[in-house]
This record gives C-alpha cells, structure tokens and sequence, in this order.
C-alpha cells in the first residue's frame, strides 16, 4: 500500500517517540547487533541516538553538493568526469614506469580488504527499511537500488557474498580484532537502515554521495588485478554506478523526487547535506591504505597467537637465554623476540622467505608449525622477511620468478587461462539451509501478497539476505515488482 499522510509526515519530519540512550562506548558491539539480526526497540534506539551524535559531530564538516537540488546532475557529472580525468593521469602514470600507488605488496592489498570488511559486509544497508515502502513511486529508485546491492537474488552479483567470498578465498576472517573506528561507517549504514523512517533525507543523502564514482575505487580494482587478486566486487561498483542509467544518477533521481512539493524553508535539503556528510565519515579506504604498517601487522599477528601458543613449545629451544615459552608469555616483549631472533640467524630480512629459518617452521616440507598461521597470516609474514623485494606481488605459495623473467599474470589473466576460480555462481535454487527450509514453507502458506511481501523484506534484511533464504526472497520480491 502507499504511504498514508501521517506517516509520509513522519517520514518528512523525521520525528521519533522513542527515548535516546547514551551512544555506544563500543561501536564493535552495536554493529554486531545490528547485523545479527532484526534488532529491538532499545538496539535501534540507541542506533538512532549514535546516529543523531554523529550527525551533530559533522555538522561543520565540508561537503561539495550544490546549493539546491537542481544543480544535481551538472554536479554529478563533473564529479564523474574529474574522477575519469584522474584516472586517465594514473593509468598514463603507470604506464611510464611509476610504482603502485596503493598497495606496497600483496599483504598489503590483503590487508585493506579485511581492514574494510565491516563496511562491506553491510553493502547498501542504509537503503533496507524503506524496502517495506516499495509501493512508493517517491521511493522507488531507492528501493530498486537495494535490490540490486543484493543481486536481485543472484549469487554471483549479490555484493555482499561476493566480499564474503573474497574474505574466505584469503583467509582473512575472523575480524575479532580490528580497530573500533573501523565499524564506524558501516554501523552508520545498519543505523540509518533500521532507522530510515526517521532519517528519511540523511538516507537520500548519504546515498547521493556513497553512490557517486570514487577514484580510489577505480584504483584499487587496477592494482588488486595487477596483483593476481580478484578486483571483481569493486569492478561491479564501477558498473552499476555509472552515471548514465546507474546508482549514481539514480541516487539524484532519488533526491530530485523526494524534495518536497511544499516550501519546508530548505530544512529538507538540510538534511540531505548532513546525509552525504555521514557518508565520509570513519576511517575510508584511502585512510586504510596510508594506515599500513607491515612490522605493526606482524606484531598484532604474533601477539594474536601467543595468547593460544604460549604454553605449547618446549623448553629445548632457547632464544638469547630465554625459551620460546617465556618470551610469548609477555606480548610487550615480542619487538624483543623478533631482535633476538633476527640476531640469531633464524630471521633474515631482506633476503628470500626460504633463506629464514623461522619460515621454514612455518611454510614447507615438514613444516612444524604447519597450519598455526593463516595464508593471509603467512604472506604478511613472508612480505615482511623478504622486505622491498615484496613489490613484486609474490605469493607465499610461490617461488620469486628468475631475473628478468616475464612478469606474474594479472588475476584476468589467470581466470582466462583457467588458472584460478571466480568463486560463487548461480542462484539459491536448491541449497541446504534451514532458513531456506522456513522462509519457503511460510511463503507457500501465506494467504495474500501482502503476507508474501512481508516474508521477502524480513529476509532481504542485512541479516539475511546474503543467505540461500535472502537470495530466495529477494529473487521473488524482485519478480513481483518488475512482473
């Protein structure tokens, strides 16, 4: 149904009669309820409250939208052209020689994607709760926006399985240890989607601005390729926000239909610039990148796993008059070890990872340690050793190439040479899942499409509809709308 007049009101005003708590001391913890599920009445409550903080916090912030809503799509387009500019200098760049200007290695690239992963497992999630409203014409660019953040149910296009896959591919999960801040922008993305009724122009602008083409995007994409990783989920983002018929025109579309037909004394616009501030908030992908520190990231690796290792090496081996035992069990001191152990033989900077003896635990034939370290764990670590040499991208699978030898094949290079995989396929038809199992029993006995609408936004939620059940719903909820 349409959206009656006292909640189009609401929606307008964004008023709320819930109370505010204080803001949350950790910004980890209300993600993870917001993402585990469909949240309760305190959780969005206190969503609503950090999202309000937030908003208060950026209102003296920069931002580049134009004075009104009519200059929207001339400002578009020269964001759209100034990016395409700067690209074509990268490209010209590289061309003549100049190194990545992104990633120093390829622990370095791995470790921008789990450093951002928090806010691209919640891909498009500040679009959800206007899902129930799809009937809406005033919101109908919004809505359809969000299904195809979802893959209109495809397995192969929904982003946020695709990251999903990327993280598994590499090992780069669990994430029980990245910095607070880095949750920051995406719990701005579930709060604003479990709270869209009340910030129905913060949503429109933050979608305005998030759905607008970033250089960096385009870069990352080029240097991921360049370093034999698949760069296929920020090459979709490239495509389908194109400004010709994709989200970033969309997203102005959105704006251009919601500005109110009635003089609101600009309070509506307003809100609009508070939204698109909200979409630079927290610690961006650029601020990731210029953040690494591969002796930090091996420090964080090594104390992650003295907590379990502490107590399980014997007493035999004996490091500057210390057991292995004894220097793991104080973290602070393992700057120390890694001396010691360099000043003992068995790490050798700047020299190939097999020339080191503490690899040879890690990484080979009769490995002893074999299995403690992650493969991204392990190519940290064998960046690390083999220090500048790392630029080349070599994986910690592989031998250095010859001198002079030709070049690693790119990842699109290897994928039409059958030499890697593309990860997920398909659609949810016929996968082993008991949501699944539920979601299609209460669909079959729902009585009205009101009922079976209700079934596909609850599991199209950014809880769910990465799983077989949101993949099913949204495949359905898609056909309805466009059937």
């Amino acid at each position: 149904m349409y959206i009656g007049r006292q909640e189009w009101q609401q929606l307008q005003a964004g008023t709320s009669v819930r109370p505010v708590p204080a803001a949350p001391t950790s910004l980890a913890s209300l993600y993870r309820r917001l993402q585990a599920g469909t949240p309760d009445a305190p959780t969005r409550a206190e969503a609503e409250a950090f999202l309000r903080g937030e908003i208060d916090a950026l209102a003296a912030a920069p931002h580049d939208l134009p004075d009104s809503p009519d200059g929207l799509l001339g400002w578009m387009e020269a964001n759209t052209q100034s990016v395409h500019e700067r690209y074509a200098a990268y490209l010209q760049e590289r061309r003549a020689g100049a190194p990545r200007r992104f990633f120093t290695n390829r622990a370095h690239a791995l470790y921008v994607l789990r450093s951002i992963a928090p806010t691209k497992l919640v891909d498009g999630a500040w679009l959800y709760g206007l899902v129930q409203h799809w009937r809406n014409p005033r919101l109908a660019d919004l809505v359809r926006t969000y299904v195809e953040e979802l893959g209109e149910g495809a397995l192969d296009k929904n982003h946020v399985v695709l990251y999903r896959a990327l993280l598994a591919r590499h090992a780069l999960d669990p994430l029980d240890d990245l910095d607070d801040d880095l949750y920051r922008q995406g719990l701005i993305q579930l709060a604003l989607g479990w709270n869209a009724e009340s910030f129905l122009p913060e949503v429109a602008g933050f979608n305005l601005a998030y759905e607008q083409l970033p250089l960096h995007l385009l870069i990352t994409a080029y240097e991921l390729n360049e370093l034999g990783l698949d760069p296929y989920y920020f090459t979709l983002h490239v495509t389908v926000d194109n400004p010709d018929s994709g989200h970033a025109r969309r997203a102005c579309q959105a704006v251009l239909d919601l500005v109110p037909r009635l003089d609101d004394g600009g309070e509506f616009w307003r809100r609009v610039q508070n939204g698109a501030r909200l979409a630079d908030a927290g610690l961006g992908t650029t601020a990731v990148i210029q953040g690494f520190d591969i002796d930090q990231e091996v420090l964080r690796i090594l104390r992650h796993k003295a907590r379990a290792g502490s107590g399980a090496h014997s007493d035999y081996c004996r490091v500057a008059g210390r057991n292995v035992n004894e220097w793991l069990s104080e973290p602070q001191q393992l700057p120390d070890f890694l001396q010691a152990l360099q000043q003992a033989g068995w790490i050798r900077r700047g020299e190939p990872a097999e020339n080191s003896r503490f690899w040879k635990l890690l990484q080979g034939e009769r490995a002893e340690m074999f299995g403690v370290f992650s493969s991204y764990e392990l190519q940290v670590v064998h960046d690390w050793l083999r220090g500048d040499a790392s630029a080349d991208g070599q994986p910690y699978t592989e031998c250095a190439p010859p001198e002079g030898a030709r070049r690693r094949p790119t990842f699109r290079a290897a994928l039409r040479n059958g030499m890697v995989g593309t990860g997920a396929a398909g659609d949810a038809t016929g996968l082993m899942d008991p949501d699944l199992d539920v979601f299609t029993a209460k669909y079959s006995q729902a009585t009205d499409d009101e009922q079976r609408h209700a079934l596909c936004v609850e599991a199209m939620s950014p809880a769910a509809h990465w799983t077989p059940a949101g993949l099913e719903a949204t495949r359905r909820f898609w056909q309805s709308m466009t059937g």
